[in-house]
């Protein structure tokens, strides 16, 4: 059961692109975010283009470089007992693009991005060689909670 002072919204800039299954896909973020002991207060995933986000990245992180995810912790607690917040930057293309070269689908690649967006706001890192194969596993174990919360048979 959710916190009903508990928000998770969905929002495109400069793209286009609808996002299915959105009550779905928020139950599982808020079962992910719980599996670390955390709530969401509030959670805002915007869909953007490859040069939207590297904008971003240039102009907040110094990086001249694209990237399929950002994300911004704003919780005024960092230990989140206050809940996360926090804003997360995904680049569509760069997730189908990355959906081939990994052989997975399009939406396998979103839900794992959208789950280590999260997982960031959650406090993992993946700087080291460790902390992306801690990331990578997590992000497997978000991937088969998603399983248990959207039904496969179903159609998007």
């Amino acid at each position: 059961m959710r916190e009903t002072n508990s928000q998770i919204l969905f929002f495109t800039n400069d793209i286009k692109f609808s996002l299915r299954k959105k009550e779905e896909i928020k139950n599982w973020l808020h079962a992910l975010a719980k599996t670390h002991k955390k709530k969401i207060a509030t959670l805002n995933y915007i869909f953007v283009s490859d040069k939207y986000l590297l904008n971003i990245n240039k102009r907040f992180l110094g990086h001249n470089t694209l990237t399929d995810i950002i994300s911004f912790d704003y919780s005024a607690d960092k230990k989140a007992k206050n809940g996360v917040q926090g804003e997360i930057y995904i680049s569509i293309p760069r997730v189908y693009e990355n959906a081939i070269i990994f052989k997975t689908t399009k939406k396998n690649e979103l839900y794992r991005v959208m789950a280590h967006g999260l997982l960031h706001l959650c406090g993992f890192l993946d700087k080291s060689p460790r902390e992306k194969l801690r990331m990578r596993n997590e992000e497997e174990k978000a991937l088969f909670l998603l399983l248990q919360k959207i039904k496969p048979h179903e159609k998007n």
